[in-house]
């Protein structure tokens, strides 16, 4: 059993640890990606796009429709080069609970039609990046290793990992 233990599970996790940057550095282009150019293209169609607001109920669709807008074209650009990552994350998760809630919810008769949304599989990785952050290969883990720290009221500059 321990031949086992080790070949199927600790040597895939020691070799899964020189490859923890790709995860986090992947999702985050894919879903930056994704947002940054879904927002851009509803700010360049405000008028049709608050028609679409309105005929989904959701109130001040005047207000709404350039807010979401603006959510998904920064938060997708800040996902993007990981800036803020945390920050931008939680408002996306937001909108895709909106949307689930104000475009999709008639749709929904099961689990399983809910958990196929893409706007369940976009609110897991947003949810996923809010908690595990962007990763090393972000603006955000420069920025971290570029600033100095406030530790127990003293400022002391970073520390190297060994």
């Amino acid at each position: 059993m321990k031949f086992l233990t080790h070949w199927l599970i600790d040597v895939p996790e020691s070799l899964s640890r020189y490859f923890s940057w790709l995860p986090p550095l992947f999702a985050r282009i894919v879903v930056g990606w994704v947002f940054m150019w879904s927002g851009w293209e509803k700010l360049h169609a405000l008028p049709q796009i608050t028609k679409n607001f309105e005929s989904w109920g959701i109130p001040f669709p005047e207000i709404m429709t350039p807010f979401v807008s603006g959510i998904e074209f920064f938060g997708g650009l800040f996902l993007l080069v990981g800036l803020f990552t945390r920050i931008a994350a939680v408002p996306l998760v937001v909108v895709m609970i909106v949307a689930i809630i104000s475009a999709k919810l008639d749709q929904v008769d099961s689990f399983e039609t809910l958990a196929g949304f893409e706007e369940v599989s976009y609110m897991a990785l947003f949810g996923w990046l809010a908690v595990a952050g962007p990763g090393p290969i972000s603006l955000d883990y420069l920025l971290q290793k570029l600033q100095p720290r406030f530790r127990s009221g003293v400022m002391t500059a970073p520390t190297k990992a060994a």
